[in-house]
């Protein structure tokens, strides 16, 4: 196992450029929103959401959106803006992006949807919007169907255990006639190079994080996850992506009456350490050049 250099919040942001923008990336629960906030408030800035779930306004507990007390603190934009039946992609939040860079004092951009931090640093390919009907074909199609129709290139870049990152490919390619690989390489130049920026990838150990999740989503249930779920069962469809959100699912079938609430408990967790395996997986292989902090520091 590599070797971890314990660092405080303070410490990193000691070393953070306060006049150039910020990007914190991080699996789920590692303390991403709380080192935004610590930078906001000694240097100044806008917090700015790069979490796919985060966006929808349904869910402040459940995707553990920043408190309305955090959201007092310093400004927070993109958190909880889009309505869950609106198809809201990574070409979405990357054009809201682009004015908050055009209008706001010093972005301070947080999150763990990594597409979002390639498309802002690597640029994002101008695929044309998939029809309906091939977006309604590819549910009816297993992962396997998928992969093996995918052209070489576009399954050798991407990850091929991430149902949407496939369903994706699939879309794009049965749409266009051309590889999601080959689109991206015709990518425009990105928004926000990483050179014009602090990058920091939060580093945390899986033992630590696994104990975190489980505290976090227990507080979800205290402070009333249940009752946001609930508030949506009439017009659920998971089909929806703000629907599929992780915890959702487990919670509506405990109110559907097909589990118990300590199964929905139990599957979320687990659904939720997945998450954060894949998401760490993602910064080890695309962060090797930001900072790295290790939030054991501060506990």
């Amino acid at each position: 196992m590599p070797h971890r250099t314990l660092m405080s919040a303070n410490a990193i942001v000691a070393r953070v450029d306060p006049l150039a923008p910020v990007l914190i990336a991080g699996p789920t629960a590692s303390g991403k929103s709380a080192l935004a906030l610590a930078i906001a408030e000694q240097q100044g800035g806008v917090i700015v959401n790069a979490d796919a779930s985060q966006v929808y306004d349904c869910w402040r507990l459940i995707s553990a959106r920043p408190s309305e007390k955090e959201e007092m603190l310093a400004p927070h934009t993109l958190y909880g803006h889009v309505a869950a039946d609106v198809l809201y992609s990574v070409g979405h939040w990357l054009r809201e992006v682009s004015l908050v860079l055009a209008q706001a004092d010093r972005p301070i951009i947080v999150g763990g949807t990594g597409l979002y931090f390639m498309a802002l640093t690597q640029g994002l390919a101008d695929v044309p919007a998939i029809p309906d009907a091939v977006r309604k074909a590819a549910r009816c199609m297993s992962l396997d169907q998928m992969i093996a129709t995918l052209d070489p290139e576009t399954r050798q870049r991407i990850d091929l255990n991430n149902p949407m990152r496939v369903q994706r490919a699939w879309q794009v390619l049965t749409s266009t006639g051309r590889g999601l690989a080959d689109w991206q390489d015709s990518t425009p130049p990105p928004l926000l190079p990483l050179n014009s920026c602090t990058a920091i990838a939060v580093d945390a150990d899986k033992d630590w994080l696994n104990a975190r999740i489980i505290r976090r989503f227990d507080q979800m249930l205290d402070q009333g996850a249940l009752t946001e779920v609930e508030a949506v069962r009439p017009s659920y469809d998971p089909d929806l992506p703000a629907h599929r959100a992780i915890g959702v699912p487990e919670l509506m079938g405990y109110l559907e009456g097909t589990t118990t609430l300590e199964t929905a408990r139990d599957n979320a967790i687990i659904s939720t350490r997945q998450y954060a395996k894949r998401q760490r997986t993602w910064l080890r292989k695309n962060t090797g050049d930001w900072l790295k902090y290790t939030p054991q520091a501060d506990s």
